[in-house]
């Protein structure tokens, strides 16, 4: 399947998922999240391997995120924390992916300050709706600011294509920030705003991430 056409299948799923989140469809969710969650594993294996381990992390990674997809469509709070687990470890996976594929400069770091000093105020942000979920989501804020940290090793290593290093590194800030807008509509407030910004936001980043296994080389 080419990527031409993954896309046009993403973006009309995309928004057949926004319709049925808007009216609160649960037969709805599950027909077009899925699928298209599936479409960016696809979307990846799809492309040429020039990397093979930097495509095994990544295709890992965006296994579990389908996992995290399925499992955040529920709004029960045990459902919720496993999915935030799946998505857990597809950072993991993401950061073994860039830091295994680039060698950090030292521009890295001051971008890395930058990073961490904004996941520090979304942190203050969120903690006081937090409860009994302040551990589980501070283990997720370090690793999803590592996981922009290593995209932007990935971004900051010259000798690497630099489409590829772009698409890297901005894939990653669309999925932090669409974690953002998961936040605000889990712990302060549900609103659809959440889902209509935060999704597009989140497929954007996943399918960046999964076209960028054919630019690393």
């Amino acid at each position: 399947m080419g990527n031409t056409l993954i896309i046009i299948i993403a973006i009309i799923l995309l928004t057949a998922l926004l319709f049925f989140e808007r009216n609160k469809s649960m037969p709805g969710k599950l027909l077009t999240k899925i699928p298209l969650s599936l479409l960016f594993i696809l979307a990846a294996a799809s492309q040429n391997h020039p990397v093979p381990a930097y495509y095994r992390f990544l295709l890992i990674g965006l296994i579990f995120c389908l996992g995290g997809d399925v499992l955040l469509i529920f709004s029960q709070k045990k459902t919720f924390l496993f999915g935030l687990v799946s998505f857990l470890l597809g950072n993991i996976f993401y950061i073994l992916a860039f830091f295994n594929v680039s060698q950090a400069g030292s521009a890295v770091w001051v971008m890395a300050i930058i990073v961490c000093v904004f996941s520090i105020g979304v942190f203050v942000w969120l903690r006081p709706y937090l409860g009994s979920m302040m551990v589980p989501v501070i283990f997720y804020i370090i690793l999803i600011t590592s996981m922009v940290i290593g995209a932007g090793s990935v971004l900051f290593d010259t000798i690497l294509p630099e489409n590829g290093r772009v698409v890297v590194f901005v894939g990653a800030l669309f999925f932090y920030f669409s974690d953002l807008f998961v936040a605000r509509n889990r712990f302060v407030e549900k609103a659809f705003l959440n889902r209509l910004l935060g999704l597009p936001f989140y497929y954007c980043g996943q399918f960046l991430l999964a076209f960028s296994v054919g630019m690393m080389g």
